[in-house]
């Protein structure tokens, strides 16, 4: 269990991944850098036992952000789309009246 928690980071929440777990099924992590789409799928049916149809990564790369004189960037991150199978849902996600 400990594995799986070290590869999901977070799941990430705003309005266009939740737009997207409603019509189509797609939940959006944070994943530990490094990792691949089968450890990442593993991970997702351990800890939330869901089956999970695909999973597409993405590599985003750092800001530039400037504070008045100052100019850093923010940290780069990998991201993983996972689509779950029809008729499965994150209780993460389920909305209660």
């Amino acid at each position: 269990m400990s594995e799986a928690r070290e590869v999901i980071i977070r799941p990430i929440v705003t309005e266009k991944t939740m737009k997207d777990y409603d019509n189509f099924g797609k939940v959006t992590f944070q994943v530990k850098k490094g990792c691949n789409r089968t450890q990442v799928k593993q991970a997702v049916e351990e800890i939330f036992n869901v089956k999970v149809d695909r999973v597409n990564m993405v590599n985003v790369r750092p800001k530039k952000k400037r504070v008045g004189k100052y100019v850093g960037k923010t940290n780069s991150m990998t991201k993983a789309i996972v689509k779950l199978q029809p008729g499965h849902q994150l209780e993460l996600f389920s909305q209660q009246p």
